[in-house]
């Protein structure tokens, strides 16, 4: 038994291809016939490695009653939010105003016309049955009632998150920063990481601002914060200690029990910002969890083409974290006399350090020379020891039936990917992930781009248009790529990709970006995507392209929307500064003003891998034997030079990075400029 979804490409949706359920994929067919029969459509949204959505397909979804009232009173409509987001953020927003929370599976009751009147999350079977069969007696009943609140609602929908444009043209200032940082750090959990809350969620977008923050401010407490989360998630649970790569969230306030499963977007951030936080410190646990990290992406996420699968699942074999949890029994009949150290550094106990489900989560407490100290064993020896158990139990594990992957591959996911491996390249210079930036490019170039736009999924049939995040997360990779070759066909695709996403998504009225094109799909509302939150916002994103695009290219206009963005954004940071990190981090450089580092000749690239070997986030680097941007112009040399410039204006050339340090180092260079 099948139904409409079984010639549909998602992984998702195939998920539910076979359920009793007379599931319809979002699109004309569904829309026309809850027209023509006056139903209410059930908009259903999740995602492949949602584990609550796979609770909820068991219990009610695979159910013929439940099925047997869905399919008699409901156009039952099943949507990926991945390859939709357009869609999710609607219905998204709807069930937020209704409930005060959202999450997934979303799920959403619309009139005929697609406007919402109902929804949720998950609901149990009993309470799914009740809901379904109340609000089919409701839309019978009581059609104007339903009518009103759908007015309502929508009008909501269209009105929430609208920014209202802030024209000032006054000068940003240190205090309009440290006015955002002094509140926001009364929030941070100085014993575990993070904030004071659980579940607890990397957000990878807040840390790197407090490095930035930091370093540019001088700031101890930024530093101590940053500091103990991000050894703190390198030593929980959230981290996969075996085979490397982080889960979503972890359920706890410690990173202890992780929710399981892997996504590529959480992972390509983390593998920036601990490339980043490596530059800024030289912690060797950071460089480790890079490049485990990129091991395991390349391992189990990577396609044969050069692209970036979606997500890895929570579950294997029906159960969560199956696939990644052992008991002391197992440990000990794999590495035997080998087992003590291992589960005494990996907090191993015979009755599970788990206890929901007896068993065990590979977590840390030390690093190695304290634990080393304790055990009275040389720090080399213990390294090699749980090394080679590591191998062992990472041995035994590939053995075990694999969690379900998500084989989609997104542009926007993907063009994280990219910006990642040229962030650990700039800052560790190994040759492998140079190479593999330059597939990622050459794929979005190749495989995701068709007559200048850009596809959302690679090879679905069954896909929208690219969305704003598909063409912000491109362009900020390519960036990155251009910085990390000075070749220059990368970063006239990104301004390529730029002009696009200007004449297609840009709104003169509110100077900020829609998340869909003007060419795609007209939905009861078209929304602009504003906060961060796990991913840094698609507007956000686009602020800082712009802005960096602006210097590279002396391009006034590119500078000014990127400023006009940042002043009707800025009254927000004040009050949610961890909704609006990524802006924070903007303005950050707004403030200090950004360095323009222009390398020519030909030791530019070792003048370049010694330059990154110190920290400088307020910079763009330039370069080459020859170039076509405005700042290389009569700076192409035999000899090597370097330049340091601000304001459009550049020091006298210099020859070794030691000297260019100290023009950057001037104290003379202060706050306050644009440039």
């Amino acid at each position: 038994m099948s139904n409409r979804l079984k010639d549909q490409t998602s992984p998702y949706l195939l998920q539910h291809a076979n359920n009793p359920v007379d599931w319809y994929p979002w699109g004309e067919e569904a829309l026309l016939r809850a027209k023509v029969e006056n139903k209410l459509i059930l908009v259903s949204i999740g995602y492949s490695a949602c584990h609550w959505c796979h609770v909820m397909e068991h219990e009610s979804f695979e159910d013929q009653e439940v099925a047997r009232v869905m399919n008699d009173n409901f156009i039952c409509v099943k949507i990926d939010r991945e390859v939709r987001p357009d869609i999710d953020q609607i219905y998204m927003n709807a069930v937020q105003l209704m409930t005060g929370s959202g999450g997934w599976p979303l799920n959403c009751f619309c009139l005929p016309d697609q406007r919402p009147i109902y929804g949720g999350t998950y609901f149990r079977k009993p309470d799914w049955i009740s809901l379904l069969n109340n609000l089919a007696d409701f839309w019978k009943n009581k059609p104007d009632e339903a009518e009103e609140y759908a007015v309502r609602l929508t009008e909501g929908i269209r009105q929430s998150e609208q920014l209202i444009p802030v024209k000032s043209e006054a000068e940003f200032s240190v205090k309009d920063i440290t006015e955002i940082f002094e509140p926001w750090k009364r929030s941070f959990d100085l014993i575990e990481g993070g904030y004071n809350r659980a579940p607890k969620f990397p957000l990878p977008n807040n840390w790197q601002f407090m490095l930035r923050y930091a370093h540019l401010m001088n700031d101890n407490s930024a530093h101590v914060a940053v500091s103990i989360t991000l050894e703190k998630m390198a030593f929980g649970g959230i981290y996969d200690q075996i085979g490397g790569g982080f889960a979503r969230y972890s359920v706890d306030g410690e990173w202890h029990v992780p929710h399981f499963e892997k996504m590529l977007y959480d992972n390509a951030q983390l593998v920036s910002l601990y490339s980043e936080a490596y530059q800024q410190t030289r912690n060797e646990l950071y460089k480790n969890v890079v490049f485990e990290t990129l091991e395991f992406i390349k391992r189990e996420l990577t396609s044969a083409d050069g692209g970036f699968y979606s997500a890895l699942d929570a579950d294997s074999e029906g159960v969560e974290g199956k696939f990644y949890t052992f008991t002391k029994d197992q440990i000990i009949s794999i590495l035997g006399e080998d087992a003590d150290i291992f589960n005494i550094y990996y907090n191993i106990t015979s009755e599970g350090n788990w206890d929901e489900e007896h068993t065990n989560i590979f977590l840390r407490k030390f690093d190695d020379t304290e634990l080393a100290n304790k055990l009275g064993i040389g720090e080399n020896e213990l390294r090699q020891k749980i090394e080679e158990a590591r191998g062992k139990i990472f041995e035994v594990r590939e053995g075990r039936v694999r969690p379900g992957l998500d084989n989609k591959v997104l542009a926007a996911w993907n063009g994280m990917m990219l910006k990642a491996y040229t962030d650990a390249y700039r800052v560790f210079g190994v040759d492998d992930y140079l190479k593999s930036a330059l597939l990622s490019a050459e794929f979005i170039s190749e495989k995701l781009m068709k007559n200048g736009h850009l596809s959302r999924v690679y090879g679905a049939f069954d896909a929208s248009d690219a969305f704003l995040d598909d063409y912000a997360f491109s362009i900020d990779g390519l960036i990155g790529l251009y910085e990390t070759t000075f070749d220059e066909k990368w970063i006239k695709l990104a301004r390529q990709l730029t002009s696009h996403t200007i004449s297609d998504f840009y709104d003169e009225q509110s100077g900020m970006f829609y998340f869909t094109s003007a060419r795609g799909e007209e939905l009861i509302a078209r929304k602009q995507e504003i906060t961060d939150n796990v991913i840094s916002s698609s507007n956000s994103t686009m602020a800082h392209n712009l802005f960096k695009l602006g210097h590279f290219y002396s391009d006034d206009n590119y500078l000014n929307i990127s400023d006009q963005m940042l002043r009707t954004v800025q009254p927000h940071i004040v009050r949610y500064p961890s909704g609006y990190s990524n802006w924070a981090s903007l303005l950050l450089f707004r403030i200090f003003g950004i360095y323009e580092i222009a390398i020519t000749g030909s030791a530019t690239e070792v003048k370049r891998l010694e330059l990154e070997k110190h920290y400088i986030p307020n910079k763009i680097l330039l370069g080459g034997t020859s170039g076509t941007l405005p700042l290389l112009q009569d700076k192409r040399h035999t000899e090597t030079k370097i330049y340091v410039c601000r304001n459009r204006s550049c020091s006298l050339p210099v020859t070794e990075v030691v000297d260019a340090l100290k023009q950057i180092d001037n104290p003379s260079t202060t706050p306050g400029s644009r440039n």
